[in-house]
Parts: structure tokens; C-alpha cells; sequence
């Protein structure tokens, strides 16, 4: 019998099997097959990131952790520059990237409140607001759901850092302001000035520390 006929049925399995894969122009003649990819690639990983996260906040050795770079931040946040009146630039944003990378959005989150309101009290700078309190919950939490348990990439820290930009510095903080000064809710021309240059400088630094404790705390925190 000749070889060829014999190997004639493996091609054709092959050939069925690589039909079967999931691929995004497979997928996009079928909602259901895309609904179904879609939950088992982004939707489920990221609901036990967050199941893994809300762990985190339980024990004893991640909230240490958190609190010491919670103190960091409170540190690094007396190298605040005041550029304009309501303009600051800082650097407390590291250690609330790292802390939700090693320990999600919750405990990150949790660490930015007590920050904020530590950071008032050793520094103040204005009437105290809930707003910004909140602000700093939803950077440490947009910096966990970004980078928690998942491959540092310049990419992802661009992604995070420039959702921290959209939502808090571009969205809400204009707002509080209007609530607390009554200033019209518009974006200045200094703050967005500030924001497209700070933007890639923040990335850097903070991929740059974040891959520094990928290849140095991660592997101690396994080893635990």
C-alpha cells in the first residue's frame, strides 16, 4: 500500500483540528463561539484576579507589604512640586503601581485611602475632600486590575497608567474642583499640558520599578 494513502487520514485530522481553533477571524461570523472566547480569555481570568485579590486583603504578610509601601508613598509624597494652583506634580504613584501589582486592587486600593489621608495630615495643601480620597481608592484599584498577577509590559503599564490619566486627572479631579471651588468643569490648557508630558515619563518609571520587583520580590513572595 502505498505511504501517501496512509498518511492522507492524519492530514485530514490535522486539517479539521486547526478548523476547530479559536481565532479572532473564526470567531467573527458566530456570536455565541465569540461570547463563549471572550469569557474564557478576558472575562473569567479577570473575576479570579479579583477573587485573588480580595484574599490578599486576609492575610497578614500582603498587608504588611502594602503598609510598608503605603509609608513610601507618604514619604515620596513630600517631593510633591506645586506647579500652579491647583497643578502638582509627584512620585507617591510608584508605590501605589507596585503595591497593586504585588497585591491587587483591593489591598492597593485600601493603601491609596490611607495614603491620602496620612499625606493630608503630615502635608496639607487645601480643604480636605472626599473626592480625592476616592481618587487615590480608584488608582491603586485601575493599577491592580491592570497589572495584578499578569506579565509586566510596557504596553500594560502605558494602558494603566494612561486610564489613571483619562478617568481621574482628566474626569474626576476637574470635578471636584468645580464641586469645592465652583470653577467652571472644563480641562485648563496646563493641566492637559501636564498630563501629555507626564504621561510617558510616568510609564517609564514605573515599568523601569515594576520590572525591578518582577525579578526581585515576586520570586521571594512565591517562595512563601
Amino acid at each position: 500500500m502505498n505511504k501517501n494513502a496512509r498518511r492522507r487520514p492524519r492530514r485530514a485530522r490535522r486539517c479539521r483540528a486547526r478548523r476547530t481553533r479559536p481565532s479572532a477571524f473564526f470567531l467573527c461570523g458566530n456570536t455565541r463561539k465569540k461570547e463563549v472566547f471572550c469569557m474564557q480569555k478576558f472575562v473569567q481570568p479577570f473575576f479570579a484576579r479579583m477573587r485573588a485579590s480580595a484574599r490578599e486583603v486576609r492575610r497578614i504578610s500582603s498587608m504588611t507589604g502594602a503598609a510598608m509601601l503605603a509609608a513610601l508613598a507618604v514619604v515620596l509624597d513630600r517631593f510633591t512640586w506645586q506647579v500652579g494652583p491647583m497643578l502638582e506634580i509627584g512620585v507617591s504613584f510608584l508605590a501605589v503601581g507596585v503595591s497593586g501589582f504585588l497585591y491587587g486592587p483591593w489591598l492597593a486600593g485600601l493603601a491609596g485611602v490611607v495614603i491620602d489621608i496620612l499625606g493630608y495630615f503630615l502635608r496639607p495643601n487645601g480643604d480636605f475632600f472626599f473626592g480625592f480620597v476616592l481618587n487615590e481608592f480608584l488608582l491603586g484599584f485601575i493599577y491592580g486590575c491592570w497589572l495584578y498577577r499578569r506579565r509586566v509590559t510596557l504596553a500594560r503599564t502605558f494602558c494603566a497608567c494612561l486610564t489613571a490619566v483619562l478617568v481621574l486627572n482628566l474626569c474626576l479631579t476637574p470635578l471636584w474642583l468645580h464641586i469645592m471651588y465652583g470653577n467652571a468643569f472644563v480641562l485648563s490648557a496646563g493641566r492637559l499640558l501636564k498630563n501629555i508630558v507626564k504621561l510617558p515619563v510616568d510609564t517609564g518609571l514605573l515599568y523601569a520599578l515594576l520590572r525591578l520587583a518582577e525579578t526581585r520580590l515576586v520570586p521571594q513572595l512565591r517562595r512563601r
